[in-house]
């Protein structure tokens, strides 16, 4: 019986996020199993990635593609059409836009893991917030919005079965693309956290995040500024300057800090808000699985994550007062940190593992050589 022949695929590689420990995760599964990617920034992979086999496009050369990399979205569909998997049986796509539209071999199972459908096409204005270019490149930009609409909805007709990491997710895609998906939650690495001990919590609320207007960080900024609760903001980015005008003297920005400092704020904070509506939200399942509560908008991830009194709360408006509200919520209710921990538990990466393997075999049963293949895979 012959080998399984699999091949990985995702948008880019260059930068250290969810989707890229999702990458992490799958060339662990199929360490031999190349990884192709239109461009790939080795200073910005996780060290799991750093000996993997990564086949870039002519993208790659592209002078300053890393720092002005969504700038180019018209040229990624391209790239990626230029991919040559034929002789693959599987063809696993990490997508949140391009991957997913790659070319596989008329013999192939193509599983697509779906961050979300391509936001450029579908959800405009947010993708280019925090993007500085001029007025008439933008306006060029949303007139391509209609052909990689079509272009997206063309490519995922390639796909046999999507996996999606959220129901919002799972949502899009039956709207979008007209096809059923099944909701796979991405990979927690539970083990890098520790819960902490009730004497070492402090009186202070706590963002982890990029800091970019979408992420509705204002909210927990006025909020805690209003209230006049500490807030610890961890992050940087184009919208600090708005953020820090805002703010009162209980809110102290912390720009960049180390993992270790991050976990030890994690561990510390009375409680982590998470304002935006995020796809699905990996730091707050981090700030759980520290024993820690969360205060997250009700919508996206956070419907998925949340169970309310168990490991944090909702709010129902992007509001001020909606927010300020759920914050004396949590501090009226008395929280279970082991119970917060075991929470977080479910989505560690063991869980991510088994189910995608499990969804991998029963999708490719009628090819009895990737079956046994996957079989000795799950073994491992």
């Amino acid at each position: 019986m012959k080998t399984m022949r699999v091949a990985i695929v995702h948008d880019y590689l260059n930068q250290m996020g969810g989707a890229e420990r999702v990458v992490a995760v799958l060339h662990e599964l199929f360490p031999e199993a190349p990884i192709y990617t239109t461009i790939v920034d080795r200073e910005k992979l996780f060290p799991e990635l750093k000996d993997a086999d990564i086949r870039t496009t002519w993208m790659q050369h592209i002078p300053g593609i890393f720092k002005r990399f969504k700038q180019f979205f018209w040229l990624y569909p391209f790239a990626v059409r230029s991919m040559d998997l034929s002789g693959y049986d599987l063809v696993i796509s990490s997508s949140s836009a391009y991957a997913k539209g790659v070319k596989t071999g008329k013999e192939a199972t193509h599983v697509c893991y779906c961050y979300t459908p391509m936001r450029f096409a579908w959800d405009f204005n947010t993708y280019m917030e925090g993007i500085q270019v001029p007025g008439t490149v933008k306006k060029v930009a949303k007139a391509m919005v209609a052909p990689l609409r079509s272009w997206d909805v063309a490519t995922a007709r390639g796909v046999h079965h999507f996996v999606a990491i959220s129901s919002v997710v799972q949502s899009r895609i039956k709207d979008f693309y007209s096809r059923p998906s099944s909701v796979i939650y991405p990979p927690v690495n539970i083990s890098r956290f520790s819960l902490a001990d009730v004497s070492e919590v402090q009186d202070y609320y706590l963002v982890v995040s990029r800091l970019v207007s979408y992420k509705k960080l204002d909210l927990a900024v006025q909020a805690c500024s209003r209230l006049g609760k500490k807030l610890i903001v961890i992050g940087d980015g184009p919208d600090r300057e708005r953020l820090q005008s805002m703010s009162g003297p209980s809110v102290e920005f912390k720009g960049r800090l180390h993992d270790e400092e991050v976990v030890r704020y994690m561990k510390q904070c009375r409680a982590f808000l998470f304002p935006g509506l995020e796809d699905f939200g990996i730091t707050p399942l981090e700030v759980n699985a520290c024993g820690r509560p969360v205060v997250a908008f009700h919508g996206g991830g956070a419907l998925d994550t949340i169970v309310p009194g168990l490991n944090g709360f909702h709010f129902e408006e992007h509001t001020v007062e909606s927010l300020a509200a759920a914050l004396e919520r949590v501090e009226k209710h008395a929280w279970d940190s082991q119970r917060i921990r075991r929470h977080a538990e479910q989505f560690d990466e063991k869980r991510f593992r088994h189910e995608l393997l499990s969804f991998i075999q029963n999708a490719t049963q009628q090819h009895p050589a990737l079956k046994q293949s996957l079989a000795a895979v799950a073994d491992q």
